[in-house]
Formats: structure tokens, sequence, C-alpha cells
């Protein structure tokens, strides 16, 4: 046996273990000649991954050091926190002393080790590379230049050698590839040249490129779509029921960039005939074609103000499985049967082909709804139609808040970018929102009892329960408020939630228990096991209704479609995949939104530079120890900074959501005047200045 392989069995065995080189030469009774041999054997086994060692130079295995794996998150200021896989893990704080040579995103192996709060960790061995490129600004200098990135949590500088700059000029805005990863010295060379910084448009391609978005479709991709967009769906519809002469319509807003969901609904005495029609993306995507590896690899379309970066190729995306107005498609339709308290008597899914008699706008719905004569008058055949759905809405409705469904007021920005101009209109939600909104998710539900009674595996949206910790968190605010908080924190379930807001609704304090409420929720994922949807207070829930722009919904299409075939071939088909689903249209789902974000920030940066010192009515949507964030009517957030607010001696109350001075407080929820004084591109915020707090209704 070599001298290597000895003295790892020693240390796996534990008579070595977690011993300095020198205490380990000294029970080997090594002379000081031979200690520089020992440590090169050492720090060789840490290399291959048989060994880790501490910052006092202790070797052993990651089982005899109790390391956790997990994920490194960075800060700008050289230090990070370790994140655990086990999520019921505490997660810790890594001093930049303690790194171990780990960067932001970086997967690692980690161990607790005191310090003065208890919660500090060390890096013991970076496992995998989170980052493989970089985006952000080139700086020249006499060794070539160097990247500074983008990315705030990646607080290393990428130096970049003078052959591999790519002739990229200072200030410009570029992708580096990362060549060497060493501490404190990380090296790349770059790769793509993406314009001055500061432009605006480079700007959001450098987002774009920072979020690893998929935008051009691979030829061959493309080439299969455009030769699947050719069939004809009329050459199709054996086993398919015709749905071709039924009063079906689209409902969507006037920007809509895909069409995947109809509906159509009749009435039968007190009980509805309620079905949604949904694009049958499945048909012209088959498992294991480049066009589903690539769906796979993107998971879902992603949104900005002036483009989309779809799933799809547009030969799908836009014509064959699009449900355009008086043409021939081929879907999946959900058949409901409801009666007059909201309860679903029958259902069942069915392969088939419709043609949609009208492309609807949320505003024409809704005008209908309002009696417009000119609108009733240009779709005659609507009135019924209308005014069915707009009944079973309410019914619906009133049955999810009996259920104890929350329905939270989360606003969402609506950026508008057309000839050049950029808008943001205040936030509109009207009946004809909800009506496709309640149709949808009574739909999903259906879908998802339908496989789950036949024991298929499935892609579920899942929505867990707040944890105690945030649940308890949520409680003390609420006494806090003076509210009573009447629910069990280990078991806090929907109906106690909306009971609250029930309670303070019309109230002052309904804002700010609704943020706060928001706030001690967990996020929606996608799961192959099934624990229903908090939110909806749904018992099993899927997505089922968008297969053009998200992959479980393509996934999910698949597996019902073979099932009403062979439902024991389809069990055993799938039983693996669709973990792997889940789990990658979740990961993608959150890059999507992260992306959007960051991008929607930069367009509402844009837009406010040109209102700088108008003046708005806001609400305060965030507080923090560095100042408090207002929102405007049309959801453009900005940040009061807290040596802006008037001169007091502030405490910042976490769980309450209070920054507290002796003469001046300011909470969620509070109604303010406020001025817009700056806008910050670099963080991509916009400033305001706290003019005077408004009472209810808006007044001084």
């Amino acid at each position: 046996m070599n001298a290597k392989k000895s003295l790892l069995e020693l240390i796996q065995c534990g008579k070595f273990a977690l011993l300095t080189d020198e205490q380990i030469a000294k029970k080997l009774r090594l002379g000081k000649r031979e200690l520089g041999g020992l440590r090169d054997i050492l720090h060789s086994l840490c290399r291959e991954g048989e060994l880790l060692r501490d910052s006092r130079y202790r070797f052993g295995t990651a089982e005899q050091f109790g390391a956790i794996r997990g994920v490194l998150s960075g800060n700008e200021r050289g230090f990070g926190f370790f994140i655990p896989n086990n999520t019921a893990l505490p997660d810790l704080f890594i001093p930049h002393r303690a790194l171990g040579g780990a960067l932001h995103g970086d997967t690692v192996l980690a161990i607790a080790v005191g310090g003065r709060q208890g919660d500090e960790g060390e890096i013991l061995a970076v496992l995998e590379r989170g980052k493989k490129e970089l985006v952000g600004t080139f700086h020249t200098d006499k060794r070539g230049g160097y990247l500074v990135p983008d990315e705030r949590k990646f607080s290393q500088d990428v130096v970049i050698p003078s052959n591999k700059t790519k002739g990229c000029t200072n200030g410009s805005k570029a992708v580096a590839k990362l060549l060497t990863y060493r501490e404190n010295f990380v090296t790349g060379e770059i790769i793509e040249v993406l314009g001055k910084s500061g432009d605006f448009f480079t700007e959001e391609t450098a987002l774009i490129r920072a979020h690893s978005l998929r935008e051009e479709f691979p030829a061959e991709v493309v080439a299969e779509a455009e030769r699947q967009a050719k069939r004809s769906p009329l050459d199709e519809l054996a086993d398919r029921l015709d749905l071709r002469d039924e009063l079906i319509v689209t409902v969507d807003g006037e920007d809509t960039r895909d069409i995947d969901d109809a509906i159509s609904i009749k009435k039968e005495g007190d009980r509805y005939l309620l079905g949604v029609h949904i694009a049958d993306v499945s048909h012209y995507v088959k498992r294991g074609s480049v066009i589903e590896a690539e769906a796979f690899k993107r998971g879902t379309s992603v949104y900005f103000p002036d483009r989309v970066l779809p799933m799809l190729p547009t030969a799908l995306s836009n014509d064959i499985c699009s449900l355009n107005e008086g043409v021939p498609r081929l879907t999946l339709s959900c058949l409901m049967t409801v009666d007059k308290n909201g309860k679903v008597l029958n259902k069942r899914i069915q392969p088939s082909v419709i043609r949609s008699r009208h492309r609807m706008t949320y505003k024409e719905i809704t005008a209908i709804m309002n009696g417009d004569t000119a609108t009733v008058q240009k779709y005659p055949d609507l009135s019924e139609f209308v005014r069915f759905a707009a009944e079973l809405t309410e019914i619906l409705k009133t049955a999810r808040e009996k259920r104890g469904g929350i329905d939270l007021d989360v606003k969402e920005a609506k950026i508008l970018y057309r000839d050049g101009k950029i808008t943001i209109p205040d936030y509109e939600r009207t009946l004809s929102h909800e009506m496709i909104e309640q149709f949808m998710v009574l739909a999903n539900e259906s879908v998802a009892t339908i496989m789950t009674e036949k024991g298929m595996p499935f892609v579920y949206r899942i929505h867990e329960k707040p944890s105690e910790e945030k649940a308890r968190d949520f409680s003390e605010f609420l006494h806090g408020a003076g509210l009573s908080a009447k629910f069990d924190p280990e078991n806090v379930t929907p109906a106690d939630y909306r009971t609250l807001l029930h309670a303070v609704e019309g109230s002052s304090l309904y804002p700010l228990v609704n943020r706060v409420m928001l706030r001690s929720m967990m996020k929606a994922i996608y799961s192959p096991e099934n624990v229903g949807h908090f939110g909806l207070a749904s018992d099993c829930y899927c997505h089922f209704t968008s297969p053009i722009r998200r992959y479980p919904d393509l996934c999910i299409h698949r597996i019902i479609k073979e099932c009403l075939i062979n439902a024991e071939q389809t069990k055993e088909k799938y039983k693996t995949a669709v973990a792997s689903a889940a789990a990658q249209s979740s990961a993608c789902e959150r890059n999507a939104v992260e992306a959007e974000r960051d991008v929607d920030a930069l367009y509402t940066v844009a837009y406010m530079q040109d209102k700088l010192g108008e003046e708005y009515d806001a609400v305060i949507s965030g507080v923090t120890s560095f100042g408090v964030f207002a929102e405007l009517k049309n959801t453009v957030e900005g940040l009061i900074p807290l040596e802006t607010l008037p001169d007091d001696n502030y405490e910042f109350l976490e769980n309450r959501y209070v920054l507290r001075g002796m003469r001046n407080s300011f909470h969620l929820g509070e109604e303010i005047r406020i001025r817009v004084a700056g806008v910050d591109w670099g963080l991509r915020r916009v400033q305001f200045a706290f003019l005077n707090k408004l009472a209810r209704g808006g007044k001084p």
C-alpha cells in the first residue's frame, strides 16, 4: 500500500481525523525534512476531493467536519451567506476570510464555527462553480483590462489579459467567460461586446445575458416548427370532439402576444356548462423532439415591454397553436357542469377542435357587462354569453371565499413600449379579468383532480402553507397593530387569513395587513407531489391553461392525452420524468420572474426620468432600516432614503414594519404625498422625497 492511500485510510478511520499536518507528522514520528512531503500528499488529497481542510489547517472528511452542502450568496462588500440545501437548517454568515475562494453562486461545503452571534460559518470546499460567464463593464489598464460585474453579489473583478479583450473599449458593456478561479484573482476572456455602458438598449441586453436567457432558436428547431405548422388541423380530426359550430371566444389583453385559451358557456336550468379550451400544443411538439428539448431548456416564455422571448418558435406560438379568430384549431377541452353553488358536478377532458368566433379583449367584455350600446351592437351574439359568464364568475368567487381562498390585492406593473415611448397606466382589474381567472383556476383544479384520481404521475402547482416562523411573525405583527390573530401559527389555514382580510376590509389597516400577509406566505412552485395550493384553498391544482408559454402545461397535456389512451402504460412512462420537469420549470420560472423585474425596473427608471419634480399620492409599500419605499397608483415604486425623512431619531421595528421616531413614524400602508427626486440607473431605482402624510381618502 502506498503512503498516500495509507494516510487517507488513517484519516478516514478516525485515527488522524481533524488533525493538523504537524500533529499528523508527530503521530507518524516524521522529521522536519519529511514534513514537506506529508503536506504535498495532504494537499493532493484535498485537490482530489478526498479530504477537506479548514482555516485551522486541520484535515478530515466532509462527514468528520460535519460539512453540509449548499450555495453561497455573495455580497458586494466581500462577505457572503451560506444557504444550505436542507431548508430546515439556518443560513450562515461567511466573513471574507472564511470564503475559501468561493464566489457568489458556487455550490460549496461549509461548517458552522460559532462566531459572535452563533451563526458564522466557513467554506471548506467549492464543489461546482455557479458562474461560468459574467456581464459587466469593461475598463482598460496596462495588463489589458478588467470587468466589473453588474451582479453586485459577485464582488470580485475579472482580470482580462490583453490578448483576450476582443477589441473591447473602455466603458463598454460586455460578457466575459471565466477561465480561472483563484482566491482574490479571477481571470476571463471577453466573448461578446454589447455596446456602450449606459445606453438603454445595451443595458436591457445586458440583463438578458445576465439571466442566461435564450434569444434565438437553433436552426433545426425553427425548421421543425415550420414543418409542424404546415400540418392542417382539418386532416387530423380523428377521435376529436368537433366544437367548431359552438360559440367559443378568446378573451385577452389588447397587447396579448399568444392566444392559447378560449371559453364557452351555456346555461341549462340552474346549471352552467363551462368549457375551457386550450391549444393542443403537444400535438405538434412531440416528446423527444428538438422543439421539446428546447422548450424544456427555456421552461417558460419571458415577457419584456419591447419584446418577448418565447418558449416556442413563432410558427407554433403565433400560428398553428394560436387560437386565432375564425380558423380551426386543435385543442384539449376541459368540460365542466357547475351548479348554482359553484360545485363542479361532473368534469371531463377531451381532445377537440374549435373555431374561435371572436377575439375579445377584457375592455370589450367589460363594456358588454356594463351595457355599452356600441359594443353590444358590435357583438349581438355575446350578450347572453357574457351574462352567464358574469353570473358564474360571482358564484365561483363566493364559493372560493367560503372555502377560505385568499384574494390578495397584488398589483402587477403594466409597462407599455410603443413607437419609442414608455407608458405605465394606472393599475386596473375588472370583472372580466376575474372571469377568466376564475374559469382558468376551475379548469386547473378539475384537470389536476381527474389525473390524481387516476393515479397519474403529474406536475402539480403547489403553494405550501406559511412556515411556523413566518406565521408567528405575522401574528406578532397583528398584535402590535392592535388586531387579534385568532390562528395557530403551527397550522394556519387559508380560512384564517381570509377571515383576517374580511375583518379589516374597508379600514385603513387593510393595505397594511394585505402586504404583510403576502410577505408571510411561501412561493408557489411546481412539484411531482400534490400538497395543495394554500392561497387558492385548493386540495389539488396544476397549470393546464398555457402550454404555449409554460413547459409544465405542455408536459401535463402529453400525460393527459396518453392517459386517455392507455393509463397503465402512461404511469410507467412518466413516473420519473415529472420530477425533472417540475424542478426545471420552477428554476426557469424563478429566473424569468427575476429577469422581468430587472428589465421592468430599467424601463421604470427611464419612464420616471422625465417626471423629476412632479408630485404624486403614494402608499408606503416597504419599510427598512435605510428608508421607506412608496408605490404610486400605476405600481411605480421609489425609495425615500432615511436621511431625507423629517429630522428624528428613527428606530426600525422589523417585525412590525415600522420606522419609528420620537415625533414621526412610518408604517406599511400609509398614504403619503411624494415628489420624484431622482433616478439611479446603476441600481435601477427611483428616488422619492417625502412631502406629507395624507388622511384616509387622499387629503393632507
